[in-house]
């Protein structure tokens, strides 16, 4: 990658363009080699690969939300902040999701001890965007994200992780820092609570059932 940068101390008839050469960074072990040796391209690089990523896992989590982007660069600047405690540099992105999973969870602490969710009417609740079209599919998912709304921080993520995000048990655990037991015993006690729950949306009846 190169960035051109015209000269200005020299008089407009011998300004000549300077090329400006900036490392491209192709991998993981790159990148945090480049962070690590305090190189700018380093955390541009970081986020430029992962943002989709830490995005992803954030919105599943939470939906759409208003502090979502505020939430993202959270989790940029504790991994460039405590970048020297990855002891695996090609487990990376594994050790974003932990730290979007820790973030997460102090945002969702926060709305508890303020209430915020409990005390809004379902109609006022932020609207959850889908990718598909069809209204009956976009009003299940607005409710899947209301009934999550009232599930404890440390059930609401694996369940998301989950079921929302697809992950796989033993990411899960990682991604949350627990053994791969309390994963289970976590997803256990969430999927039942959110069935029930669930019983009171009419949008999730079909889910619930497990009909199509």
């Amino acid at each position: 990658m190169r960035l051109v940068r015209t000269t200005r101390t020299a008089p407009p008839e011998v300004r000549r363009a300077t090329v400006v050469h900036l490392p491209v960074l192709a991998t993981d072990e790159e990148v945090v080699a480049a962070i690590r040796a305090g190189e700018p391209a380093g955390g541009a690089a970081l986020y430029d690969r992962h943002h989709a990523y830490v995005r992803r896992v954030l919105l599943r989590v939470l939906g759409p939300d208003a502090d979502l982007h505020d939430l993202i660069q959270d989790v940029f600047v504790a991994a460039i902040d405590s970048i020297e405690r990855l002891l695996d540099p090609g487990a990376l992105r594994s050790w974003l999701a932990a730290i979007s999973v820790n973030c997460v969870r102090v945002e969702l602490r926060r709305r508890t001890r303020s209430r915020r969710i409990s005390l809004l009417p379902q109609h006022e609740l932020p609207d959850v965007a889908s990718p598909s079209n069809a209204p009956e599919v976009d009003d299940a998912v607005r409710a899947t994200y209301q009934v999550l709304g009232r599930l404890a921080p440390d059930e609401r993520i694996p369940f998301a992780l989950r079921f929302i995000e697809g992950m796989e048990l033993t990411e899960i655990a990682g991604a949350c820092q627990v053994s791969l037991a309390t994963v289970k015993r976590r997803l256990a006690s969430a999927q039942k609570k959110f069935a029930s729950i669930a019983r009171s949306y009419p949008e999730l009846g079909a889910y619930v059932e497990g009909r199509p």
